[in-house]
């Protein structure tokens, strides 16, 4: 049980030291084509509210989109209103999204996890976020170079793209769009 709390806080450094990542001047940072996952991706987790959260969430939607976020992270505060737009938008059948805390972890003192919540309620970004633990990092974390960086998988939980940086609420509604119209024709 040591071994784990020693992981998780090196994840936790590691995520931290990297930085946040705002777009360069042509755009965000696409790794469009990255090498799918021989395997969907699975993770078990809580969310800020005390609920389990499993990936048996990707089955809910035909599109999820996982943001990874700390919260002293301004691009990613300044992207989180547009991103609870984005939630709104959509029918859960087909698009939702989950953001992951890299910064507080599952069992972080009270003061913390009210942080959280706090920037949550202040950016209206009203969608699950869960909070770190050792399945989420290696699901999510261990490929997040800086923070934001968002995962789009389909409801079979396999990894489509991942986007590092943060973007306006038009460049996710096309790149969104332009998933589901694959995903339908």
């Amino acid at each position: 049980m040591k071994c784990k709390g020693i992981v998780l806080a090196l994840a936790c450094v590691l995520v931290i030291l990297c930085g946040c990542s705002k777009p360069d001047k042509e755009g965000a940072k696409i790794k469009t084509g990255q090498e799918a996952l021989p395997l969907p991706v699975f993770f078990e987790g809580q969310d800020t509210k005390g609920n389990e959260v499993t990936s048996a969430v990707f089955s809910e939607s035909k599109l999820t989109m996982v943001n990874v976020w700390a919260t002293f992270c301004s691009p990613c505060l300044n992207e989180m209103p547009d991103l609870g737009e984005l939630a709104q938008e959509y029918e859960k059948k087909d698009f939702q999204i989950i953001g992951v805390v890299s910064d507080v972890m599952e069992g972080d003192d009270q003061e913390k996890l009210d942080l959280v919540t706090g920037l949550i309620d202040k950016t209206g970004a009203d969608y699950p976020h869960l909070l770190l633990n050792e399945s989420l990092y290696n699901a999510f974390g261990k490929d997040a170079a800086a923070v934001p960086t968002t995962f789009f998988l389909n409801e079979k939980g396999m990894l489509l793209d991942t986007v590092v940086g943060a973007n306006e609420l038009n460049f996710w509604k096309e790149l969104v769009d332009g998933f589901l119209d694959d995903m339908n024709s």
